[in-house]
């Protein structure tokens, strides 16, 4: 009888431990993943709150390069019929017939002079700012018409190459002016000449596209924020 009560009593005294050990674990078990939970948070938090340093700053910036622009250029843009797009930072030249006769990529002497006035005076606006700017795009834009064009789509292919050969037109003119000659190194690296065609028109109150204003050409500051919220998000 003892012998039975007492493997009985060694069992349960077994089965004790075991429980007791078992729930030693899941404490310890449940310890480690509230560290890792709070560890995870914080840097969750911590994330955030780079991300929104880096949001900050670039609002702040945008706002500077817009403020130094329009400082620089506010006895100009009448004349130029030019405008400066503060949330886009793009300086934009609207009139079509100053800038490239009609279904050509060749610059207009009028636009010629523009652009020696311009584009040194850009470019030691942007120095100030460079470590913040990832590329300065030359744009070009037309209206959705080409007389002569067969469908709409040939017309926007026959619009993209001309769209294309303007920017291209202007980066090297502007490029080739002696007055930046020092800044060709910058100028390859971050300037970039790029063509939409059609894409992006320009439409009224209701929606219909305005040719004459669709053709222009535009410069436009783009900053590295992107950039360096992926590198946050990376590291």
């Amino acid at each position: 009888m003892n012998q039975l009560f007492g493997n009985s009593l060694r069992r349960s005294h077994e089965d004790s431990e075991h429980w007791i050990s078992v729930s030693d674990l899941m404490a310890g078990l449940m310890m480690v993943f509230l560290f890792i939970s709070i560890a995870l948070m914080r840097s969750a938090i911590l994330e955030r709150d780079m991300i929104k340093e880096v949001a900050v700053a670039y609002q702040d910036n945008q706002v500077a390069i817009y403020e130094a622009l329009a400082d620089e250029f506010k006895g100009d843009m009448k004349k130029w019929d030019a405008e400066i797009d503060k949330d886009s930072l793009t300086f934009r030249f609207k009139s079509p017939d100053v800038l490239f006769a009609p279904e050509s990529d060749a610059i207009t002497a009028q636009f010629r002079k523009i652009l020696r006035g311009f584009f040194p005076r850009y470019m030691a606006v942007l120095h100030n700012f460079r470590t913040s700017i990832d590329e300065v795009r030359i744009e070009g834009h037309t209206s959705s018409i080409w007389f002569g064009a067969k469908s709409k789509d040939d017309a926007y292919f026959l619009n993209m190459e001309l769209s294309q050969g303007r920017t291209r037109s202007v980066l090297e003119y502007v490029y080739r002016l002696d007055s930046v000659s020092g800044e060709k190194s910058w100028v390859k690296k971050h300037v970039a000449a790029v063509g939409f065609s059609s894409s992006r028109p320009i439409t009224d109150k209701a929606g219909n596209e305005v040719g004459e204003r669709s053709r222009r050409v535009s410069f436009r500051v783009i900053t590295n924020a992107e950039t360096q919220i992926r590198k946050i998000l990376q590291e």
